[in-house]
């Protein structure tokens, strides 16, 4: 049992500092001057209004039975043809 915590307290933590430690190292570091971006940017303006949206087909469901109201005085039974006894 005592190697269970061990592990548990020890071995665990370490990708846990990893990624503390990555982290921490990406946000002091400072960007190079020299380096150039590798990719071109393209700033296009849109048109007045803006682009159509595009909506999704809508499927369509199964339509349910009716039945009727509860005033019609006719159960589901009596329509299906069952009689109870």
């Amino acid at each position: 049992m005592a190697w269970e915590i061990i592990f548990m307290l020890v071995i665990l933590k370490i990708p846990i500092v990893y990624i503390v430690l990555v982290i921490w190292w990406a946000i002091k570091a400072e960007p190079d001057p020299g380096e150039v971006a590798g990719v071109a940017v393209v700033v296009d303006t849109p048109a007045p209004g803006g682009a159509p949206r595009l909506r999704k087909p809508r499927r369509s469901r199964p339509r349910r039975p009716h039945t009727p109201g509860h005033g019609s005085g006719v159960t589901p039974a009596a329509q299906r043809g069952t009689v109870r006894s």
